[in-house]
């Protein structure tokens, strides 16, 4: 894997953390979350050999799950 590779694999992955957080809801950021793993796992996956399909149905779940538990609070 090239540095460019890594750096614009670094940069995916800040730019997404920070789409997370727009979610009101449990739902929302849970769909939010998975629909950002998988384009990410998806990236990952073609780039080191696992296959986009297969990184983006593990990304996707991870994304979703992450995106479920983090849910804001309302105080």
């Amino acid at each position: 894997m090239t540095t460019r590779t890594l750096m614009a694999l670094a940069v995916l992955l800040c730019a997404s953390t920070g789409l997370v957080g727009c979610g009101e809801t449990r739902g929302s950021r849970a769909v939010t979350g998975g629909l950002i793993g998988a384009g990410g796992g998806a990236a990952l996956g073609s780039v080191t050999g696992l296959g986009a399909g297969t990184g983006a149905l593990i990304g996707g779940a991870g994304g979703a799950g992450a995106g479920a538990l983090t849910a804001p609070r309302h105080y």
